[in-house]
């Protein structure tokens, strides 16, 4: 049975798309090392990543703009996210295992598996392309708004972060409707 997993990034932060991945693993080139993005060293992810790219079936990324999260709210956007990344895959999966305690509306049967970033090898892989993915995206937006510091933070709503934006303000690429982006636009008027 040819299953795919799905997992997201992103959700905290204050800043860029929230991501998402499918992957379908071949069970025949297993991976070792796969586990939950978020226990993996950043070394350790790139080099999955790779292996994952590699020798799963294949993969789709998924992603939802800071426009359509302010819109949605970040729980419909990463919805909307997880669908595309499965709708994206070259070969349509007979079921999805989806990370959390919800599934989107897909086109094939789904199954929430809440902490399966680290049950489910499928999820796991999910979970580091969706990860490695944005992080990269993370550094792109670090070298455009340097005074930012992004790459440090990543986007999540550090004192750092925080600090930086009252400094220099609000980007295009912060979600305005987040609370502490929301607080300081309030405090610029």
């Amino acid at each position: 049975m040819l299953i795919a997993g799905v997992d997201e990034v992103g959700r905290g932060p204050l800043i860029g798309d929230v991501v998402t991945a499918a992957v379908i693993l071949d069970p025949q080139q297993p991976i070792a090392g796969l586990n939950d993005s978020k226990k993996l060293s950043e070394k350790k992810r790139e080099l999955l990543f790779d292996e994952i790219i590699n020798k799963a079936i294949c993969y789709a990324v998924g992603r939802a703009s800071v426009a359509e999260i302010d819109e949605l709210n970040i729980l419909h956007a990463t919805m909307l996210a997880m669908q595309r990344a499965v709708s994206g895959l070259a070969i349509q999966p007979e079921m999805a295992l989806i990370d959390g305690n919800r599934c989107p509306e897909l086109s094939v049967p789904a199954r929430a598996v809440v902490g399966g970033d680290g049950l489910e090898a499928c999820i796991s892989a999910a979970s580091i392309v969706a990860k490695v993915t944005r992080d990269r995206e993370m550094l792109l937006l670090d070298k455009k708004y340097p005074d930012y510091a992004i790459a440090q933070h990543k986007g999540y709503p550090t004192k750092l972060h925080l600090e930086r934006i009252e400094l220099h303000g609000v980007t295009p690429e912060h979600r305005r409707s987040f609370k502490p982006v929301k607080r300081i636009l309030a405090l610029s008027e």
